[in-house]
């Protein structure tokens, strides 16, 4: 009877004690914490004080938020600063107010690679090839190019004034552009191949991306195609609802599209189909490589967990972790990783590094300069689809039909990298030929082929800008050659179709 009315008090006074111990070690940490930020400002305080040699106070700050970013191991966290967070929003919004020009730095000019169709800078018959010599007054002949593209952007409807230089042109040419909002396109075009086959490529997932695919698939259901390849190689991802939206193209309404883990609150969610599907029962094939990655890989995905496409080509990038964007003080941005994405049969969609570099030393050079590189699949973890297929897990999506790339010969590997061995010389000499091709023709058929004196007056062109392209360089190197130098001439003359 006694014990019984003790134990209360027992119970009464452990909770009094622990609740003490917890406050003890609440107020122990909180002090740890302010130590921590002492000691940190301390440290602040004696480098830009006492250092050798004078560091100013923000870049000691910058190098701090680096270094605690750069010490989580992840590639994606990063710290953005105000102006440069523009071009992050273009990259996932789309659009801007601009003149629609490619432009890059070639030998110290503000170099046009391409047009973008539709956009002023292609309605005024600006070329690839040309370069910027003034920008409203402003010389821009050895200014860093992204300091010319910010004189260039503006609000739609304003007007700016630039001189172009051409190659064969003696003077520069004045061109008064008014800017636009300029849409980045999605879906650059879409064509009915034979059989009745339609072929779409997509290359981002801006914020239209799935009505441009809509779009397009519709046009090409008009022209009575019967199936369709939906091409994701060299997509990077952008944004998460476009690759769910895409999904809901094709997948029955409620299923699964993909799944995010994270540890913060609201970051752990299922994400399934809100409507019915537009192309029910349309076959796809869906092409990836390695450079297929983020939203194109949920979109590979889940069409695969789901038995909805067949997957072509190789193994995807795995960037499966969702980065957030937290707002902080003077405009800068905190880019996190916050969660990780999985498929709808459970694959993680992030490669996992612990199970080593599989297929190293079996890389070979594909045609189009890319590294290829094909591992041994037996240690990845095997799932099953929705209708009980296997598929492979372990980061990144393995297709159901591994197709490599055209690869070169040792012979050709080896007099490629000579080619190359003169810094960009080669790459600039490609373009400055293909711009000079296309000049000198008034029309360009879509199937030309260069002949073998248009082959050997690139081969002098090299030569002529340092590059070592002797017989025994340039023979064996011939196909790789042609190869870039078509498919360069193409894409001036005819963009992103030309590929």
């Amino acid at each position: 009877m006694r014990a019984g009315r003790i134990a209360p008090f027992l119970v009464l006074a452990g909770a009094t004690w622990m609740g003490g111990w917890f406050l003890q070690e609440g107020v122990a940490r909180e002090e740890s914490v302010y130590t921590q930020v002492r000691v940190f400002q301390e440290v602040v305080d004696y480098v830009s004080d006492q250092f050798v040699d004078d560091v100013p106070e923000e870049e000691v700050y910058q190098s701090a938020i680096d270094g605690l970013l750069g010490g989580l191991d992840d590639p994606y966290s990063s710290f953005i600063e105000a102006r440069d967070y523009e071009d992050v929003r273009i990259r996932t919004e789309g659009d801007y107010g601009g003149v629609g020009l490619e432009v890059v730095n070639r030998d110290g000019r503000v170099t046009v690679v391409a047009p973008i169709p539709g956009t002023p800078g292609a309605r005024a018959g600006i070329r690839p090839g040309d370069w910027f010599v003034e920008i409203d007054g402003t010389n821009v002949e050895e200014m860093d190019v992204n300091d010319a593209v910010e004189l260039l952007r503006g609000p739609p409807g304003t007007s700016v004034d630039v001189r172009i230089g051409r190659p064969g042109a003696i003077e520069s040419l004045p061109f008064r552009l008014e800017r636009a909002v300029v849409q980045l396109k999605a879906v650059p075009f879409a064509e009915r191949l034979e059989g009745d086959i339609g072929y779409v490529p997509l290359r981002i997932f801006q914020s239209t991306a799935q009505d441009e695919l809509q779009a397009a698939v519709d046009s090409l259901r008009s022209e009575g195609i019967r199936g369709l390849i939906l091409d994701l190689r060299g997509n990077p991802g952008g944004l998460l609802e476009e690759g769910i939206g895409v999904t809901e193209l094709f997948v029955d309404e409620g299923a699964a599209v993909v799944e995010t883990r994270g540890r913060g609150a609201g970051q752990s969610a299922l994400f399934d189909a809100q409507r019915a599907p537009d192309f029910p029962g349309l076959p796809i094939v869906v092409l990836v490589d390695a450079t297929s990655a983020s939203a194109a890989e949920i979109v590979a995905g889940a069409l695969q967990d789901h038995d909805r496409a067949l997957l072509v080509g190789l193994t995807t990038y795995g960037k499966g972790s969702v980065q957030t964007l937290f707002g902080l003080s003077g405009g800068s941005i905190l880019r996190l990783t916050t969660a990780r994405w999985f498929t709808p049969v459970g694959r993680s969609i992030q490669k996992d590094d612990t199970m080593g570099p599989a297929g190293a030393g079996h890389a070979a050079l594909a045609l189009s300069g890319a590294f290829v590189r094909h591992g041994d699949d037996r240690e990845r973890p095997e799932f099953r689809s929705m209708a009980g297929r296997p598929l492979l897990g372990g980061g990144g999506i393995v297709p159901d039909v591994i197709v490599l790339p055209d690869t070169l010969t040792v012979d050709e590997t080896g007099a490629v990298r000579t080619l190359h061995s003169v810094g960009g010389a080669f790459s600039a000499t490609l373009f400055d030929f293909a711009v000079d091709y296309i000049q000198r023709r008034n029309a360009l058929r879509e199937d030309f082929s260069l002949s073998s004196g248009e082959m050997a007056s690139f081969q002098q062109a090299l030569l002529d800008a340092g590059v070592p392209a002797s017989d025994e360089v340039f023979q064996p190197a011939e196909r790789y050659v042609r190869y870039h130098l078509e498919r360069e001439i193409a894409l001036q003359a005819f963009g992103d179709v030309g590929q």
